[in-house]
């Protein structure tokens, strides 16, 4: 039987592994009635088009919604996350966090090869 692959980190989800979307989905954890897109956007340092690809790329998976409003001028947009997107979120930090652990800790050291890690066993 094949041992599993430990360094595949299949528990970390995708769409939040990019600096954007990781930035956006902490804001929205912190902000949890939700942020407006132009707040949310001086806060993550990312520019209208790219705001808008990482929150159509969250929003498709359900992570987050949008909602449009009018007021007294321009409309404005209203992001929030959704209870599904805050767990999934959460789990993958939990995820991220063990994997710093086991590197802090010394779980992971060197092999022989240069560029080459590897789990250490305790013998």
């Amino acid at each position: 039987m094949k041992s599993p692959a430990p360094f595949a980190y299949e528990g970390l989800e995708r769409i939040f592994h990019e600096r954007g979307r990781l930035a956006v989905c902490t804001c929205l954890i912190a902000n949890p009635n939700g942020m407006s897109f132009k707040a949310l956007q001086e806060a993550c340092a990312l520019t209208d088009g790219n705001l808008n690809r990482h929150l159509h790329a969250l929003a498709e998976t359900e992570i987050v919604v949008l909602a449009r409003s009018r007021g007294g001028g321009r409309p404005t947009t209203t992001v929030r996350i959704t209870e599904s997107g805050k767990r999934r979120f959460l789990g993958y930090i939990d995820r991220l966090e063990a994997v710093v652990r086991a590197v802090h800790d010394g779980a992971v050291e060197h092999e022989s090869s240069p560029g080459r890690l590897r789990l250490a066993t305790s013998s």
